[in-house]
């Protein structure tokens, strides 16, 4: 672990040890829950290529350079 990533982890166990037992179990359960979720999620379904075909539209100029106005943030 990094230095940054052992400094979130011990914040976070610092803040849960403050919890008092009751929610500390109840954070453990939803965190199971999480995690169980995660793995039964299915797996990526093939994708159909042209199923959204016309749905989606791009502006003529849609290549063409950005005003200063834009990037100054001027109106």
């Amino acid at each position: 672990m990094t230095h940054r990533t052992t400094d979130v982890v011990e914040n976070v166990l610092s803040k849960f040890q403050e919890l008092m037992p009751e929610n500390q179990q109840r954070q453990i359960q939803s965190r199971e829950k999480s995690r169980s979720v995660e793995i039964e999620q299915s797996p990526l379904q093939q994708r159909v290529f042209g199923l959204h075909q016309g749905m989606g539209w791009m502006s003529d100029d849609f290549n063409d350079p950005l005003t200063d106005e834009f990037w100054l943030g001027e109106t």
